[in-house]
């Protein structure tokens, strides 16, 4: 059982796993910073407030603190643009780059009702039911 465990523990999948968590919340660290340090006092220069998290209000002595609330607002956008834009975009650019046209004589086609994959000689879909015509 110690060897499986270890074998686990060694699979590429959970060292990966690991290894990008602490980055994400490294990066979100570095985020948070970004957004505290520089872009709120930015944002106070317009608005003349360095710190939302002091922003309130209250309601039948209910007191509602939604200035933090808008502070983490302001992180998690800043965070969610920067990972868009500086890691989901590069990617893509970069698997449509290496991507490949469909080979001609490829095993599979599509499917005319539901577009999934099936073999080119399939004479009715495995997914949908539906008659196909052979190739």
């Amino acid at each position: 059982m110690l060897k499986e465990f270890r074998t686990f523990l060694l699979r590429g999948n959970v060292i990966d796993l690991a290894v990008a968590v602490v980055i994400g919340a490294a990066f979100g660290a570095l985020i948070t910073a970004l957004v505290r340090d520089i872009l709120t006092p930015i944002i106070a220069l317009i608005f003349g407030k360095p710190d939302f998290s002091s922003l309130s209000f209250t309601i039948n002595s209910s007191h509602f603190l939604y200035g933090d609330f808008l502070n983490f607002l302001f992180a998690f956008v800043t965070i969610s643009f920067s990972v868009f834009f500086f890691v989901v975009k590069p990617v893509n650019m970069l698997m449509a780059r290496r991507k490949t046209q469909p080979d001609v004589e490829s095993e599979t086609r599509a499917c005319t009702e539901c577009l999934s994959d099936i073999p080119r000689e399939a004479r009715k879909c495995a997914f949908c039911g539906s008659p196909q015509q052979p190739v």
